[in-house]
Parts: structure tokens; sequence; C-alpha cells
């Protein structure tokens, strides 16, 4: 059972990704945008197994959120997540921080085994690079 943080601002899917991943056997917290994604990671020391995190939100988006996470807590693992082409190539110049960028729509057989190659990805490839 790892401990997941899902940051989306659509309702829908953040509702749709979180039960899908308790359906798992996760520890699921959510929140609403980067500015409160980042926060709660503050809050927990970055003791989250791994961060997925849309890029397009309003207030603080997902690559900002993840420069901003990784500069604290360089060994937590984090995923992004987009439907926007635009977006998928500016999460391109965060390797080393980021895992993998999954496109969406995706189905909950797809997030879920995102989630299980981000979880079983080595913490080293996250930063060393």
């Amino acid at each position: 059972m790892a401990k997941l943080l899902i940051v989306e601002d659509d309702e829908s899917v953040r509702t749709l990704a979180a039960r899908a991943l308790e359906r798992d056997g996760h520890n699921v917290t959510i929140a609403a945008d980067g500015a409160q994604g980042l926060a709660l990671i503050c809050q927990a020391r970055g003791d989250y197994d791994l961060v997925v995190s849309d890029i397009r939100m309003p207030e603080m988006d997902g690559i900002e959120m993840a420069m901003a996470a990784a500069n604290q807590f360089p060994s937590m693992k984090i995923m992004l997540m987009t439907g926007y082409a635009d977006q998928r190539e500016r999460a391109e110049e965060l390797n080393g921080i980021i895992l993998d960028v999954m496109q969406k729509p995706f189905t909950l057989a797809e997030i879920r085994a995102g989630v299980g190659r981000a979880l079983a990805a080595p913490r080293a490839l996250t930063r060393a690079q």
C-alpha cells in the first residue's frame, strides 16, 4: 500500500483516480490545485510514495508545483497527467524531476498501471540523471 497524492482541478477526474487507486489498496490524499498540492507535500515533509498531478490547473500548475516540490524533496516521485499536447511538451523540460506524463483521458486500468510503473521505478531515476 502506497501513500499517494492526487492533484487535479477537475473534480470528476480527481474522484475517479482517487477511487480507482484506493481500490488497489493505496492511501490517497487529494488536492484541487498545485498550490494546495504543494502545501500538502510540505505539510507531510515530502512523505508521499508518489504525487500524481495534472499539468494545467489554476493558481499553480503541475509543472510549477513539481519543480518546487522537487527542490525541497528531491527523492519524491512525481508523475504528471495532461490532455494537452503543448503541456506534454512543456513537461519534457522536467527530465530527472518527473517519472512520466500520462495522457488524459485515461481508463481506470491505465491510471492503475501508470501508478504501478511509477511506484516500481527506482527512486534514483527521479533525480540522479
